[in-house]
């Protein structure tokens, strides 16, 4: 007679599932499955979406007042457990709604059980989920404000500043560094009304489409919609649960702004150089060197830099889980939210990061003026003077003037140290008016077309975008 087999946890019929898994293919659901770990972020947009929900299906005729006050009061008493941490989240509840659902049971009995009536779990991540991006989208929004509101203050404090402009990194024509500053405020003003549209398309409330069809109760979502917040209820019940374009929109307009972030941290990485020696960091945003003591490393816009990886790393991950997935919810779209949660939190540490590291770096407004005036940087104003007092075509301007920097270059000087003769064997009709142009200050300030670097149209920009902002 056979003797029954048992196995002492180590047999080889348990050894396909290893490690941590060793009890089997329980404890493998159970961790491939559970989301409560990272949607208990969702806690307060969960209560409230349950406080409204159960309050419209009181005005409905659906819940007894005594059910809704029991229920109320014990969302509330939850609500107070998490906030002071004496809340005890379980990963066997699987989620964030079961946990508040299952706590809401042990406080107020079977009550709790009409609570999720004409509702599913569905539209229930798909509110939470929403409020939560829309919440986020709002924050963003105030940190872009913060930042432009600095890059102001620096346009307007270095609105005569001279710098070199750049095209290809290199010394293109001179600039001012508060027209710089200005280019990054058009950059996240854009990004402003990026999440700001995306918020409108994101201000419809998906509670109240249940599993995928809508409900046979004769709910309310105009008044649900209205108590959470929302512009009005979504108009497809299959649409509802399936969307998660809301999150794409905030993760793309993520995305863009970190990307504007990432190159302004470039430039300050370059100009905070011994070689460049355009700003200096405070020690608030540097860091030193374990083995040189000269260094003084621009850490933080290194970071700034870095992280921009990861908000777009989040952006294409989300697309990849949703790309393909037929209607409506599916289990993958579980996936939808720790690359989100992680793009919100670093897009705002970025934000402030910048800003504060804009607000606090010194200009050193000399060695900006130096540079603005190397590398034959006001050619094109020799050039643009030929055509407007000489009255030549611009490519033979354009021709003589690359014969007047072949010639800087041979003697060793910039343009405007070269002699009149020297310039009227190239042209004849030159004057001595010519040297009025061709300092960076005379170039700067010549470049008074709309948009242009002319310090009086950074005064302007600037007083206009304060309006705007306000």
């Amino acid at each position: 007679m056979a003797t029954e087999k048992k196995s002492d946890g180590n047999s080889s019929e348990n050894a396909m599932w290893g490690g941590r898994f060793a009890s089997g293919p329980d404890a493998i659901m159970e961790e491939i499955n559970a989301s409560i770990d990272f949607d208990q972020k969702f806690y307060a947009q969960d209560i409230a979406g349950s406080r409204a929900h159960a309050a419209m299906l009181h005005e409905q005729g659906i819940l007894s007042s005594a059910d809704h006050a029991a229920i109320d009061a014990g969302l509330s008493t939850i609500s107070l457990e998490i906030e002071s941490g004496e809340f005890k989240f379980s990963r066997a509840l699987e989620d964030i709604h079961m946990n508040i659902e299952s706590r809401l049971a042990e406080l107020i009995g079977p009550a709790a059980g009409r609570l999720h009536t004409a509702r599913s779990r569905n539209d229930q991540v798909a509110l939470d989920f929403r409020m939560w991006v829309r919440d986020q989208t709002d924050a963003a929004q105030v940190a872009l404000r913060a930042f432009i509101k600095v890059l102001l203050a620096k346009a307007e404090a270095h609105a005569d500043t001279v710098m070199p402009g750049f095209t290809h990194l290199q010394s293109a024509q001179p600039v001012t560094f508060g027209h710089h500053c200005l280019a990054y405020v058009e950059m996240m003003a854009r990004d402003l009304s990026r999440f700001e549209d995306a918020r409108e398309r994101m201000n419809e409330c998906p509670l109240g489409a249940a599993a995928l069809a809508g409900t046979s109760f004769n709910i309310d979502r105009h008044a649900t919609a209205k108590a959470l917040g929302f512009r009005e209820p979504t108009r497809n019940s299959l649409d509802s649960v399936a969307d998660r374009d809301f999150a794409l929109e905030f993760l793309s307009a993520a995305s863009i702004c970190a990307t504007h972030l990432t190159r302004l941290a470039e430039e300050i990485v370059i100009w905070s150089t011994p070689q460049f020696g355009f700003v200096q960091l405070s020690d608030k945003f540097s860091t030193g060197s374990s083995i040189m003591p000269q260094k003084k490393n621009p850490d933080a816009a290194e970071l700034v830099r870095g992280k921009g990886g990861r908000i777009n790393g989040a952006l294409i991950g989300l697309l990849t889980v949703m790309k393909g997935l037929p209607m409506t919810y599916s289990k993958d779209m579980q996936e939808d939210k720790e690359g989100v949660f992680d793009a919100a939190d670093t897009l705002e540490l970025c934000l402030s990061a910048m800003t504060g590291m804009v607000d606090d770096m010194t200009i050193n407004a000399e060695n900006m003026e130096a540079a603005a005036g190397s590398g034959f940087a006001t050619a094109t104003d020799l050039a643009d003077w030929l055509v407007r007092e000489v009255g030549i075509p611009f490519r033979e301007a354009h021709h003589v003037t690359g014969r007047a920097v072949a010639m800087a270059e041979s003697k060793g000087c910039e343009l405007a140290e070269l002699d009149l003769v020297d310039l009227q064997q190239l042209h004849e009709g030159i004057t001595e008016a010519v040297f009025d142009v061709l300092t960076v200050q005379a170039s700067v300030a010549s470049r008074v077309s709309f948009g242009g670097t002319a310090p009086a149209n950074v005064r302007s920009q600037v007083a206009a975008w304060r309006k705007r902002l306000d």
